[in-house]
């Protein structure tokens, strides 16, 4: 039996619909989207979506794994030893690329890292720490990388909200500076 997630069809109608989820959150808030709506701009049926997904929220999840993907590489985007000083330039550019679509973000990525799209982006950036970590070498990958990941999903939400003020350029060089930190900190 063919697998579903490798067949071409379903690449291509699932890359429809994250496509037509993308253009109504431009034009409007997610809780404000119908299927309806939705299929009709996708030009597939009802039920194609629901063979999909089980609803609006696994679609918008789905949508928004590059962000994760993004993020996750952004934070790991330099070899070697990290200039604590200097944010990698990708971990700029992903803040920065948040302004299309912050407000679909903004729903999936609750104050303090919750929400559907924080617990993908805690579960992926954690994992990701932790291996880079433990190739390193260095001590409590389990520790540093939940920490890693809790700080980084906490205050990209926060900053989502506007609960921190800040442009793009500084949140990044905050950011990069709270997670050196954590790297470095000694642990008894």
């Amino acid at each position: 039996m063919t697998d579903p997630q490798g067949d071409p069809r379903a690449v291509r109608t699932r890359s429809k619909l994250r496509r037509a989820l993308l253009d109504e959150c431009a034009q409007r808030p997610l809780a404000e989207i119908s299927v309806a709506a939705l299929v009709r701009r996708a030009g597939v049926g009802r039920a194609t979506f629901y063979l999909h997904y089980a609803d609006l929220e696994a679609l918008a999840v789905d949508a928004c794994a590059d962000v994760v993907r993004d993020a996750v590489d952004a934070l790991h985007a330099w070899r070697g030893t990290p200039d604590p000083v200097t944010p990698p330039l990708p971990l700029i550019d992903f803040f920065t690329g948040l302004t299309p679509h912050a407000g679909l973000y903004k729903a999936l990525l609750s104050p303090g890292g919750g929400g559907p799209l924080g617990r993908v982006l805690h579960r992926d950036l954690r994992a990701r720490s932790r291996t880079e970590r433990s190739l390193a070498g260095a001590p409590e990958p389990d520790l540093i990388a939940s920490a890693v990941a809790a700080t980084f999903t906490g205050v990209l939400a926060d900053w989502l909200h506007g609960l921190v003020p800040a442009g793009p350029d500084t949140i990044a060089r905050r950011v990069w500076h709270l997670l050196v930190a954590l790297h470095r900190t000694p642990l008894p």
